[in-house]
């Protein structure tokens, strides 16, 4: 296990680059807005099928 996290912090010294200031905010705009849009889709699901079950109850037990 040592020699997996020795490896990992020397690969990522040596290999991994850090994208400029500037690209990681745009990234950082672009994964909020997606967020937000899922978020909102996934509500407009769950609020759609939330009708559609009180609906579907509210006719079966009248």
């Amino acid at each position: 296990m040592l020699t997996y996290i020795k490896e990992s912090i020397e690969e990522l010294r040596n290999n991994v680059t850090l994208p400029p200031r500037s690209e990681s905010s745009n990234l950082m705009v672009v994964v909020a807005v997606f967020s937000i849009l899922f978020a909102l889709a996934t509500w407009g699901v769950d609020s759609g099928l939330s009708k559609l079950v009180r609906l579907y109850f509210d006719n079966v037990l009248n």
